[in-house]
């Protein structure tokens, strides 16, 4: 029995599709089910039984014995929200009781965490844990992720395994639900459609021309392969980089987004909006060698034969994964 929590979203229903793949069919789908915009994502999917996030612990309480892995992918992920309470409950307090049920019950553990958690960049990108109670996030849900990070690595308890992933941009299938936090693949597909044409955020930093700016762009199907490779290895426990490991820019993003879709490119630039324009990323990259340091071999997507993939066998078709 392996455990999926955020089941319904983006990145856990398409690790749910990846562990069907490879023949694990006695799921566990923990999430708010009340969202029905998500529940999509699970259709056609092996699942044993979906369980409400707010009983999940009386239900491990009862179940733990056939409980073999549990990923922990459920999160609020909305970078413009800033009610701390939301994020304490969800992402910090909720992650500290799957930590502690984990040791209870000897269950190995993967659980999302952010490049959200690196804010300016100012210490660099590497995953180093000895510099994680340094970095300085730009908003509460970066401030959520580090703060659990840092209680983590406090802890003289844990798992017999445990892995905390810093996800950079994941896109992919299956993201269809998230509205403003979508992928910008996504963003940029809706409105190439619509308009023919596509508006990215101006520079409002003097080192970056407009849509010059670089992010570490991330396949979900990468993603999901090195949750697959960890549930399998179970050794070196530790917070890993989860990105491509090459940073890329937003230009090479829609410029490429417009040739899967046989679009003539046409760019145009607005103002990154005020409520984020102080706690804007205007570059990351993801240092990889830790996660290779373990054994990790497979290649990562690149950024164009990502996007290809997703635009023109999930985007155009409106498929899930």
């Amino acid at each position: 029995m392996i455990i999926v929590t955020g089941a319904a979203g983006f990145i856990g229903s398409c690790l749910i599709g990846k562990l069907n793949e490879e023949n694990f069919n006695f799921i566990i789908a923990v999430d708010d089910f009340s969202k029905t915009e998500k529940l999509p994502n699970l259709e056609g999917k092996k699942i044993q039984e979906r369980v409400e996030r707010e009983v999940f612990f009386e239900w491990l309480d009862q179940n733990y014995h056939e409980v073999e892995f549990l990923f922990h992918i459920g999160a609020r992920t909305d970078t413009t929200e800033f009610d701390h309470t939301i994020f304490d409950h969800l992402n910090v307090e909720y992650s500290q009781k799957i930590w502690q049920k984990c040791i209870d019950y000897q269950i190995p553990l993967v659980y999302a965490s952010s490049a959200a958690t690196y804010g300016l960049g100012e210490l660099g990108y590497d995953d180093n844990e000895q510099l994680i109670s340094q970095l300085k996030p730009l908003n509460p849900y970066g401030d959520s992720k580090n703060e659990f990070d840092k209680w983590v690595l406090q802890q003289t308890q844990t798992p017999f395994f445990w892995a905390g992933l810093k996800f950079f941009n994941v896109y992919g299938p299956n993201e269809y639900h998230k509205g403003r936090m979508a992928s910008v693949i996504f963003h940029a597909f809706n409105q190439i459609k619509n308009t023919g044409a596509m508006k990215l955020f101006r520079s409002h930093h003097p080192d970056f021309k407009d849509g010059e700016q670089m992010r570490d762009f991330v396949y979900v199907k990468d993603v999901v392969e090195v949750c697959s490779f960890l549930m399998h290895h179970r050794r070196n426990s530790g917070i890993y980089n989860l990105g491509s490991g090459k940073a890329r820019t937003f230009l090479d993003l829609v410029n490429t987004t417009f040739a899967a879709m046989q679009v003539a490119p046409q760019v145009g630039f607005v103002d990154t909006p005020a409520d984020i324009r102080d706690k804007y990323q205007y570059f990351t990259q993801a240092n990889m060698n830790k996660l290779r340091s373990i054994g990790y071999t497979k290649p990562f997507h690149s950024l164009e034969e990502g996007i290809t993939d997703y635009v023109q066998h999930y985007l155009l078709e409106s498929e899930y994964a």
